[in-house]
């Protein structure tokens, strides 16, 4: 497992994001990314039902992620402070609008890695496997939190997507984020340790540079080794196969 190197801002999320804003379970809008999926493989909009019929399919449920009509990623923040709903974000550097999906997607055609910022109580509410599998296909490698609801904390290392938490006091508000950063990560190779002290440099869109201490929020050792190895899925078929 290497550092997170020069990764790009998929989302700022305030405080109690659900895994309901993670990975909805209701209707699927025609024009959102799993609608125009589903539209593409000649599903007519009245045979779409919903997410939560749909979890066998990861093409619908990955581009769902993030896509809850509800949810506020505050990389969107108008001039006048208001923040518009919906599964929205900008890709960087050029600015550009798009859907979460899309924007991770292009990311992911350029080889960037992405973090997500968010405030407390991170991922309450049911422990929808789901909320973690779509934040792994979509690119993402680490969430930034104040802090996170002890399944979906367990979930996200257990599809290999790294927890961490601020120090008390801090938050990405403190810090001023507002997306356009680039976020590098150190100490993720094989010194990694539960709940081990790690630090996170921040170059700022205007060339400023911070340096900030983390929490890594890997609690035991079987989940280092769940980690190192991509997630549990990995770790278990590697067993299998030694």
């Amino acid at each position: 497992m290497t550092d997170i190197a020069g990764a790009r801002v998929l989302a700022l999320f305030g405080d109690k994001i659900t895994t309901d804003h993670i990975s909805p379970a209701g209707s699927i809008k025609a024009a959102s990314p799993a609608g125009k999926y589903l539209v593409s493989h000649q599903v007519a909009p009245a045979d779409f039902n919903q997410y939560g019929t749909r979890r066998g399919n990861h093409e619908v449920m990955m581009r769902g992620t993030f896509a809850n009509i509800r949810i506020k990623n505050f990389i969107m923040k108008a001039a006048d402070g208001s923040v518009p709903e919906g599964g929205v974000t900008k890709h960087f550097p050029d600015g550009g609008a798009m859907s979460i999906y899309d924007a991770a997607m292009a990311y992911e055609a350029e080889r960037v890695p992405l973090v997500i910022f968010a405030g407390a109580e991170y991922g309450n509410g049911s422990s929808r496997d789901w909320a973690a599998k779509g934040t792994n296909l979509l690119g993402v490698r680490a969430v930034v939190a104040q802090s996170f609801e002890r399944i979906h904390r367990s979930n996200l290392v257990g599809m290999g997507v790294l927890p961490l938490t601020f120090e008390e006091g801090t938050t990405w508000q403190t810090l001023g984020l507002k997306g356009d950063e680039l976020v590098t990560i150190h100490g993720l190779g094989d010194t990694l340790k539960p709940r081990q002290k790690m630090e996170m440099e921040i170059v700022y869109g205007d060339g400023r540079k911070a340096t900030v201490p983390l929490n890594c929020r890997i609690l035991t050792l079987d989940e280092i080794e769940y980690f190192r190895n991509g997630g549990i899925l990995h770790y278990v078929l590697r067993q299998l196969a030694a």
